[in-house]
Parts: structure tokens; C-alpha cells; sequence
């Protein structure tokens, strides 16, 4: 299959894919591996089921809030993309930068990476259709700028979620981490079908039910690089897990910021930013764009 070329858009024109169509879940795709594994060469892309099986990218065609695929309907709950499964150590991340938006293990100066602090107690992946802003200084971020890629979540379920699966989550809070001079937010959610999920609503149930979580959830992110020689990492806002609707706020301004991103606004108000931000921006891949508008009349659905 031909990994596809990126769509060039006129600025100010409506986005839509060339099915015309984007993805509010994850039952009618498939997902398909491209090249030989624990190489840097590695893939595992989606491709839609029926008609073409054209490759989506799983950053900009899946919808932000979750489709119910019975009735067509949004849901209270978000997608969530799976990037890294619990219990294992493989940094397995969305290439931003790459035509398709494919998942890759990420890699440095050729040498595939893995967590040296061990394996991941947590699924652990992203929002799709959101993007942390470079050229934005969140107030509660200690000064510190977007990291430029999309919101990550950390999913507490039972479940082993794999990867480039897409899962309909509860938002329940976010951590502000602070990783090398960058704002880099940690949404804490729960697989709408896990057990747990009923009776989790909120941050401070998570505490009550299920303690020592969040206390867990920090202390890796905190320390697990420092096995590659580097200091710990920081946390803004006294190191607290904020509430649900502070969460949401916060993907809120990130899904906004990837709209600027995808329809060319952003890119045409660089002029004020560094070279280093100018480049972070115009080296992300906007393939694949797809049509901004979601039926979001239903009143249990986020409103994004």
C-alpha cells in the first residue's frame, strides 16, 4: 500500500479527507503493520475497513470526542489512541512529522528507544485532534512553552490496550509536567468500559478508590528519566492532579491550537516566534485533513 502523499490545501478553504468522511471510533478501521519490527523502519498504521482501506492518520481523522458506531452519535466520552501498552517499555509514539501520522518506536541517532526504567504500569497514548502549542505559555505552566505534539493520557483500566487501538475514555484530571523547559500535560482517564469506570467520575475518586495511583503516576514520570543520565523532572501547580473540568479546559485550548494548526492560521502568524518555533510548526505533517465539523448537538457530549 502506498503510504500516500500530504494533501495541499488552499488556506482559508474547508478541510475535508478525500473520503469526505472522519472517524468517531475505532470499529470500522483495522490497524496493519508496514516494515520489519525493532527496526526504525517499523509502522502500525489504521486503514479503513471496506471500500479503499485508505490509510487514516490517527492524529488527525479520528475524532476528538467518541462516536457511538450504533447510533451515530457522540458520546460523553473522548478517544483515546493507544500509543505505549501497559506493561511494556517500547516509546512507541505518533510521527508527527511523518506523512500519515503512522506509529513509529522513536529513535535517536538510529538506536530504537525503550523506557530504561522498565515497563509502564499505565496504557499510555494520546488525544487525537489536539496539539500542546509551542509558540503558547500556559498560565499554571511555570513559563514553560507547548511541547509541540498531542495531549498524552496515561488510561488506569485493567485492560492491556494495544497499540494504534482507539478506546472511548472518562476524563478524569490532568498533571502538568514540566520536561526539559516544556509543558507537557498528563490526562488521567479510564476505559468507559473497565469496571472501575462507573464509580470514577472525578480526580478525587481515583484518590478514594484507588489509592496510591496518582501518587504512582507522578513518581514515573518524575524519575524514569533518569536512568539516561538526565535530572527529574518537574511538575507545575504544586504537583497536584487538577480536577476533571480544569482537564478539560485544557483540551479544550489544545484542540483549538491544532485547528490553527491544521487550517494554516497558526503557521501564518509565526512571523513573532523564534526560528527554533517556526521550525517546530512547519515540520509537522498536516496530511490527511479532514472535514472540522462533528455533530455535537447531543447534550452529554463534550463540547469542543
Amino acid at each position: 500500500m502506498v503510504l500516500g502523499m500530504e494533501t495541499q490545501v488552499p488556506l482559508g478553504q474547508p478541510l475535508r479527507s478525500a473520503s469526505g468522511a472522519s472517524h468517531g471510533s475505532g470499529s470500522n478501521l483495522e490497524l496493519m503493520s508496514h516494515g520489519d519490527e525493532n527496526t526504525t523502519e517499523y509502522r502500525v498504521k489504521a486503514a479503513e475497513k471496506s471500500g479503499s482501506g485508505k490509510a487514516i492518520s490517527l492524529w488527525h481523522d479520528v475524532t476528538l470526542v467518541h462516536v457511538d458506531p450504533a447510533t451515530d452519535r457522540p458520546t460523553p466520552y473522548l478517544n483515546f489512541v493507544c500509543e505505549i501498552p501497559k506493561f511494556s517499555r517500547k516509546k512507541f509514539e505518533i510521527a508527527t512529522d511523518e506523512v500519515g501520522n503512522f506509529i513509529k518506536q522513536d529513535e535517536k541517532k538510529g538506536v530504537l528507544r525503550e523506557f530504561k526504567k522498565g515497563d509502564i504500569f499505565f496504557n499510555y497514548g494520546c488525544l487525537p485532534r489536539t496539539w500542546e502549542d509551542p509558540t503558547f505559555v500556559h498560565p499554571d505552566a511555570e513559563g514553560c512553552r507547548g511541547d509541540n505534539d498531542p495531549v498524552d493520557v496515561c488510561e488506569i483500566g485493567a485492560r492491556i490496550i494495544g497499540t494504534g487501538e482507539i478506546r472511548p475514555v472518562k476524563v478524569l484530571g490532568i498533571l502538568c509536567m514540566i520536561d526539559e523547559g516544556e509543558a507537557d500535560w498528563k490526562v488521567v482517564a479510564i476505559d468507559a468500559e473497565d469496571k472501575w469506570a462507573p464509580f470514577l467520575n472525578d480526580i478525587d475518586d481515583v484518590e478514594k478508590l484507588l489509592p496510591g495511583t496518582l501518587s504512582s503516576i507522578r513518581e514515573w514520570f518524575r524519575t524514569y528519566k533518569i536512568p539516561d543520565g538526565k535530572p527529574p523532572n518537574v511538575f507545575g501547580l504544586d504537583e497536584k492532579f487538577m480536577d476533571k473540568h480544569y482537564a478539560l479546559e485544557i483540551i479544550k485550548e489544545c484542540n483549538h491550537a491544532w485547528k490553527d494548526l491544521i487550517t494554516g492560521e497558526k503557521e501564518r502568524n509565526l512571523d513573532k516566534c523564534d526560528q527554533e518555533v517556526r521550525g517546530l510548526v512547519r515540520k509537522l505533517s498536516k496530511s490527511n485533513l479532514v472535514d472540522l465539523a462533528i455533530n455535537d448537538d447531543d447534550d452529554e457530549a463534550p463540547a469542543f
